[in-house]
């Protein structure tokens, strides 16, 4: 393929706020865009548990705005009601104490839920969920795609886009393009115990939110805190680098684990009511942020925060930014 050739048909593969972003953007340039997500949602990372009694944001907590660009986007979902700014009574623990956080950042949440952005940007795009993308082939100069759930994918594509984790992206890579691989293969992704805990004897904390430093656990927030949220469900994450080292623990082993620091931290976790969850590549990627990879002459590409520098915010820049030069390809 070469870069003159008109690009009308791609492959998105994950239909995190990456690979949403940047299929929203394609569409709006009349490409066509068909996205295998293996999830049941989109949103990635994203997300929120919920079982009969309670629900609470598990994965990313909030994001933060910086790029003007982002800024502007996280507007529009505040305006749709997928979004809101969070004022938290934010403290911090760090050397056995405990002070105010000086932080005057704004952070924002997805409302009613944290998958709210996601599935706000999903409206109107071609989605197909619980699609596990197994092999990807080359031939005659177009893409075609097997997954675990149905076989071959009956459609072939002039461009395909991974906007996955490192680690997944590398194994539908294995072999077919070395300079794809070495990017996928650089990036150090940490993993992340995640702790949903209800806890009925537990008083009232002075808190909302709370970072943690030198201990296993690095993050506590009490989900009823953010806008549109309810209940006394609090979530709990694992330092990276002890989630990364434990990340073959037992979910009960690492319940334990966390739940004897949240009681060293103050918490009353008797009777606690409490659900694990792992997250395998939730932070980290390349040491030094690209913004998204891209092969024109096979046409291929990589968008995810783990390019640009982590966060919802790289994530979403790192989509809208491969699809503008991908429009600039086309064209």
């Amino acid at each position: 393929m070469n870069t003159n050739r008109a690009i009308k048909k791609v492959a998105m593969i994950g239909a995190g706020i990456a690979g949403l972003s940047c299929a929203q953007e394609l569409q709006s340039y009349g490409i066509t865009v068909d996205i295998f997500e293996k999830s049941r949602g989109p949103s990635g990372r994203m997300s929120t548990r919920r079982s009969e009694e309670w629900s609470t944001d598990h994965g990313a907590q909030y994001f933060t705005a910086r790029d003007p660009r982002f800024a502007q986007e996280v507007q529009r979902w505040i305006q749709a009601s997928a979004a809101a700014v969070w004022n938290p009574r934010l403290r911090v623990y760090e050397s056995k104490t405990w002070r105010e956080s000086n932080s005057q950042e704004i952070r924002y949440v997805g409302t009613p839920n944290m998958n709210s952005p996601g599935k706000y940007l999903a409206k109107g795009l071609s989605i197909q969920y619980e699609r596990t993308i197994s092999q990807l082939e080359r031939k005659d100069g177009k893409w075609n795609l097997k997954c675990l759930e149905i076989g071959e994918i009956t459609a072939s594509y002039d461009f395909v886009v991974l906007a996955i984790p490192a680690p997944q992206a590398s194994a539908l890579l294995k072999d077919l393009d070395t300079r794809a691989s070495h990017i996928t293969s650089s990036a150090q992704m940490k993993a992340c115990w995640t702790m949903m805990a209800h806890l009925p004897n537990q008083t009232r904390a002075d808190f909302d939110a709370a970072f943690i430093n030198q201990e296993i656990i690095s993050w506590i927030c009490q989900n009823g805190s953010k806008p549109m949220r309810q209940g006394n469900m609090w979530t709990i994450h694992g330092n990276p680098a002890w989630s990364q080292d434990n990340v073959e623990l037992s979910k009960e082993d690492a319940q334990d684990q966390m739940v004897k620091c949240l009681t060293s931290l103050g918490f009353n976790c008797h009777d606690a009511e409490i659900s694990m969850h792992r997250w395998r590549y939730a932070s980290g990627g390349l040491e030094d942020a690209i913004g998204f990879f891209t092969l024109p002459d096979i046409g291929l590409g990589l968008c995810g925060d783990w390019l640009n520098g982590g966060r919802v915010e790289g994530a979403w820049l790192s989509g809208h930014e491969l699809a503008l030069t991908l429009k600039q390809m086309s064209s």
